[in-house]
Order: C-alpha cells, then sequence, then structure tokens
C-alpha cells in the first residue's frame, strides 16, 4: 500500500469522462487500497479515482459511519429532498463552497470483489457520494457551488 498523488484543480484529468470497470485485476485492487490509504492520510471523506490519476469509475468514502464504502461503477438510481452546505474537495486544497445536493440517495455500485450492491445515504453520506461520482464525470464541486468557492479562512471568520 502507498499513498498516491492528489491531482489539483487545473490537471485535465479532473476534467476527463472515466471510464467503467469491466473486471477486477490485482493492480485495481492495489489502487483501491492504496485511495483508502491516501484519503485517511488527508483526512477526507471520499476520494475517486481520477484524483489520484486513474480515469476508471472508481470511488472510496468513509464518512465515520461506521462503513467504509468502495464504489466501483456506481450510479445513483434515487434522489430525494435537499440540503445546501459547505463542501471542500482534496483536489481544491484549502477551499470550500456552498453546494445544493439531495438529502437521501441510493446507489447501486460494484464493491472491490464486483458483487452487486446498493448503498442507500442520508446527509453527509448522501453529499460524498454525489460530490465523488460527480468526479467520475469531470465536474468538481465549484461547478455547482452558489455563491462561488472561498478559502476556508474566510469561512472561519464568519
Amino acid at each position: 500500500m502507498a499513498l498516491r498523488k492528489i491531482r489539483v484543480d487545473g490537471d485535465e484529468i479532473l476534467r476527463k469522462v472515466c471510464k467503467p470497470v469491466d473486471k477486477m485485476t490485482p493492480r485495481l485492487k492495489t489502487l483501491i487500497e492504496d485511495m483508502f490509504d491516501t484519503m485517511y492520510e488527508t483526512n477526507g471523506v471520499g476520494l475517486a479515482a481520477p484524483q489520484v490519476g486513474i480515469l476508471k469509475r472508481i470511488v472510496v468514502i468513509d464518512v465515520e459511519d461506521g462503513n467504509a464504502y468502495c464504489l466501483i461503477n456506481p450510479k445513483i438510481v434515487l434522489e430525494e429532498g435537499e440540503q445546501e452546505g459547505n463542501e471542500g474537495c482534496l483536489s481544491l486544497p484549502g477551499l470550500v463552497g456552498t453546494v445544493k445536493r439531495p438529502n437521501h440517495v441510493v446507489c447501486q455500485a460494484l464493491d472491490i470483489n464486483m458483487n452487486e450492491i446498493v448503498v442507500e445515504g442520508e446527509g453527509l453520506l448522501a453529499r460524498a457520494i454525489c460530490h465523488e461520482l460527480d468526479h467520475l464525470d469531470g465536474i468538481l464541486y465549484k461547478d455547482k457551488a452558489l455563491d462561488g468557492i472561498h478559502s476556508v479562512d474566510e469561512d472561519i471568520k464568519k
């Protein structure tokens, strides 16, 4: 296991659409382990494969709800409600912005063993799923920020 370099805003890979995963390989399992390590080391709650330079439809999420999720080829099949809140991103360090997201989502995906799973989330988990899945389509949260983005320091002063 190793830490991966996180790509930052301006890197063209963050704006590309990722390709589906057809089969699990030892290399992809290592990637997923590295993604979890990188996410935990940087105090993130989610990380998408393009953020570490890999154009595959893979995300990892851990919002400290007792579960850590690896979602392969994820797709949101249900969105309900609405929430508005600050988001940050490991690819936009030190910045935050207010984004409107669904408050409840149901996501179909494959797990690391390529078994079908359904992840249902509310609040922060719903937000994290939406945020990370956006990365797979080349979308950054700043594209959806209601009032633009600003430094975390500015947010603390408010």
